[in-house]
């Protein structure tokens, strides 16, 4: 299994708008996706422009797969100046 976790940190108005507008297109996307197993976007109600990642995919290759499509996305292009600090684990087993 593969797992991501980390934020999404918008640094303006502009930001957030092109998260709140593209994310939910995402998320449905990327939870159709072979091998997804949990994929939340969460924005903090205490710090509105900072979103809580959370992913599971089954294996590299489904994670893989998730990247390369999230990459050639509407999502990535309006969302590309946005920081992300995202840190990957994968369990063996």
């Amino acid at each position: 299994m593969v797992s991501l976790s980390g934020t999404l940190i918008c640094a303006s108005e502009e930001q957030l708008r092109a998260v709140l507008d593209h994310l939910p297109e995402h998320m449905m996307l990327t939870r159709r996706e072979p091998g997804c197993l949990y994929f939340e976007v969460v924005q903090r109600s205490d710090e509105p422009m900072v979103w809580d990642v959370e992913e599971r995919f089954v294996d590299q290759a489904a994670f893989e797969a998730h990247q390369e499509r999230t990459s050639a996305s509407v999502w990535a292009e309006e969302t590309r100046d946005i920081v992300r600090d995202y840190s990957v684990v994968t369990d063996p087993s």
